[in-house]
């Protein structure tokens, strides 16, 4: 599905189907009347029969004749300013409506209306990035993939004309978001067997051709001469071998310190030892979402071009349990000097994790946000609405909480105080790396903080937004959208 943007007259309009917003069930917006005129009252008659419905989302396909082919009439509901709930309801409605028409190109007007605390470019990526994520398939399995056409295969975002510039930026933007979102979304529905910490890090790699950023993986001698025996503890058990990628963008001067994204990257979780459950074992596929994601806005900031430093680095690892797994009980050291005791094996982010985060030091980064599936108990305390987000900033929390109220990838701030450290508490070690049960997310979180210093820090539990279960089972693409609004207005800071 491409998008373009066009400043054009509506009465020179030529198009399969146009898409015209609708309030109360009646009501057309200025160019809905112009195209109306143009018609013979055609449109104004299908509404004053009133089988459109006011509630936002409803839809009504009208038949005309001349240089545009249909109307696709959208209910946006009763109000003049549009709340938006209903405006994403429209649109999504649109896009389910536009992929049942045999209609190839569709100009839409739909921004005309006033949508409550935004402007005409938050319009217009809201339609690039919805479109693009109704149109998302994953097939390349199938023997017999589905060779239905995707429909609308061209999306035209008519404009006035002194928006042109600006909103040609804003779609060409909001493309590079939907492609990283969906490379994320490939990665992390790719099966176990194909993507490995190996394929993860010839994507790195394949992206680093693509968009000229440096690009370095560590195998395991490296990553032991760096002591790194936290990480490398997960990835015993496996044939896989572990790595450590590094993957830099520099879109500003070189005395601009980065920003830094660590993704945990287990790219399939059995629970090691401590094996998990066999039912729904199959969604582990998705424990290295918060890996993908890094990818993913690497691949947007590149494709923008953002004017800001970018470090990405992936701790990839698979867990699975063999005679020489890591064992509950055992005690390893990380990078950091630390000592932990592996009380459970199926905690093996935060062991990969608190690595990379020491890692991340040498490049002197700014501020560091770590991506994680991490733990069950998020979902248990948010659901699948928010993601999970702890900072020890104030201020790193509010930018990263504006991102995902603008982008619509929300996160929910949780706490991250001092006395949940007790939990960690261990006999033989400096630490322990579970808590138990109460506060589970807390005092993940509060282990990996114990190797986030020297720098800004957030961590993004992901575990209840990455993915999807049931029907409609596959990766969200999420916190991509989050990450890259929160790098944008970095860039612009």
């Amino acid at each position: 599905m491409k998008f373009s943007t066009r400043a054009a007259a509506v009465d020179r309009l030529q198009t399969d189907c146009v898409w015209l917003p609708v309030l109360g069930g009646s009501r057309l917006s200025p160019s809905g009347k112009a195209i109306d005129e143009r018609c013979d009252g055609a449109i104004e008659a299908a509404l004053a029969s009133g089988d459109l419905p006011a509630k936002a989302g409803a839809t009504l396909l009208v038949r005309l004749s001349g240089p545009i082919g249909r109307a696709l009439l959208v209910s946006l509901g009763e109000a003049d300013e549009v709340p938006e709930k209903a405006w994403n309801e429209a649109v999504r409605a649109a896009f389910r409506a536009g992929a049942t028409i045999a209609a190839s190109d569709v100009a839409s007007l739909l921004h005309e209306v006033s949508v409550a605390g935004r402007d005409i470019g938050w319009k217009l990526r809201s339609q690039v990035v919805t479109g693009r994520e109704s149109a998302y398939r994953f097939d390349q399995f199938k023997s017999k993939p589905d060779r239905q056409p995707i429909r609308p295969a061209r999306v035209t975002l008519m404009i006035e004309r002194a928006q042109a510039g600006e909103a040609s930026s804003e779609v060409a933007r909001a493309v590079a978001l939907a492609n990283g979102s969906d490379l994320a979304r490939d990665l992390g529905n790719l099966p176990g067997n194909v993507c490995t910490p190996t394929y993860l890090a010839d994507t790195a790699k394949k992206l680093g051709s693509e968009f000229g950023l440096k690009v370095e993986v560590l195998g395991e001698k490296q990553m032991q001469a760096l002591k790194m025996f936290s990480l490398l503890a997960v990835g015993k058990g496996s044939e896989q071998p572990p790595k450590l990628i590094v993957v830099r963008y520099q879109g500003a001067s070189a005395r601009q310190a980065p920003v830094a994204l660590v993704g945990k990257g287990i790219t399939f979780d059995t629970g090691g030892i401590s094996l998990k459950p066999a039912a729904e074992m199959d969604e582990m596929k998705y424990d290295m979402c918060g890996a993908a994601s890094v990818l993913g806005t690497l691949r947007a900031v590149a494709e923008m071009k953002l004017k800001i430093n970018l470090v990405g680095v992936i701790a990839a690892a698979e867990n699975m349990p063999s005679g020489r797994a890591s064992k509950p009980g055992d005690i390893v050291t990380s990078m950091s000097g630390q000592t932990i005791e592996i009380l459970n094996t199926d905690a093996e982010g935060r062991l990969v994790l608190c690595d990379a985060l020491t890692y991340v030091k040498r490049f002197k980064p700014r501020t560091v946000v770590d991506i994680a599936t991490l733990t069950g108990a998020c979902i248990i305390a948010l659901g699948h609405h928010h993601s999970g987000l702890f900072a020890r900033e104030d201020a790193l929390a509010a930018e990263l909480l504006d991102a995902g109220r603008d982008s619509g990838d929300t996160c929910w701030r949780l706490p991250l105080d001092e006395p949940y450290q007790e939990q960690l508490k261990s006999p033989f070690a400096d630490v322990a790396n579970i808590g138990g049960r109460a506060a589970g997310s807390v005092t993940a979180a509060c282990f990996l903080s114990r190797f986030a210093d020297g720098y800004d820090w957030a961590h993004l539990d992901i575990a209840g937004t990455a993915w999807r279960s049931g029907a409609n089972k596959g990766a969200s693409g999420r916190p991509v959208p989050l990450l890259t609004r929160f790098l944008v207005g970095r860039s612009e800071g």
